[in-house]
């Protein structure tokens, strides 16, 4: 192997022991030690390529941030209607939630970071807004039913989900996320969607609505 493609593959081997510590014990609890017995790396390895724990936990965070915003503008190049769209993005999230201890693991670093910090803007409150868009957008569609306020139903859709992925991560690493999501939209949207919309059947990253 190259040594460019050696040193990029021992960069992605701790990213990914630590992802496994940091998913399954949190920040504080991860020791360095552990990462590199996971890794099965020296310390010298480690720091050629990370100067700290904090070094790699900010490269978690920012490659789920990454991942959200990409994820974001796909579906919104797809052409779908809002709520199909708002249904495939949910789906989609919890998909790659349970699939990639990566993105768990940057996702739950991100949320403890904000936690003890109100009134800074953070990413929940980025995604009550993302969702409230695309609620708003089928408002202006009739694909709402009469009196239904947007902002309302981004907040409990998110609060649902948030819910949803704290008891899946502690429950069953995430596995069954996908089924409480599905099960959330099943719910929520028959609800609030006017009787000409309906829930699409399924949703997932590559089968958009």
């Amino acid at each position: 192997m190259p040594q460019q493609d050696r040193a990029v593959a021992t960069r992605e081997a701790i990213l990914h022991a630590a992802a496994e510590e940091f998913d399954r014990l949190g920040y504080e609890r991860t020791s360095l030690t552990a990462v590199l017995a996971r890794a099965g790396l020296t310390k010298g390895a480690f720091y050629f390529h990370f100067s700290s724990k904090e070094a790699v936990a900010d490269v978690l965070v920012e490659r789920q941030g990454e991942t959200w915003a990409r994820m974001r503008e796909s579906w919104r190049e797809r052409g779908a209607d809002p709520l199909s769209a708002l249904c495939g993005m949910f789906a989609e999230s919890a998909d790659r939630m349970s699939a990639d201890v990566v993105l768990r693991a940057g996702v739950r670093l991100n949320a403890d970071r904000e936690i003890g910090h109100p009134g800074v803007p953070g990413t929940h409150e980025l995604w009550e807004k993302v969702v409230a868009g695309y609620l708003f957008e089928a408002a202006e569609r009739g694909d709402l039913r009469a009196g239904v306020d947007p902002e309302s139903v981004a907040r409990t859709l998110c609060s649902a989900a948030l819910g949803s992925r704290l008891i899946s991560s502690t429950t069953t690493a995430c596995a069954d996320f996908p089924q409480r999501i599905r099960e959330v939209l099943g719910h929520v949207l028959p609800c609030v969607a006017s009787e000409r919309w309906e829930l699409p059947g399924s949703q997932t990253a590559s089968e958009p609505a």
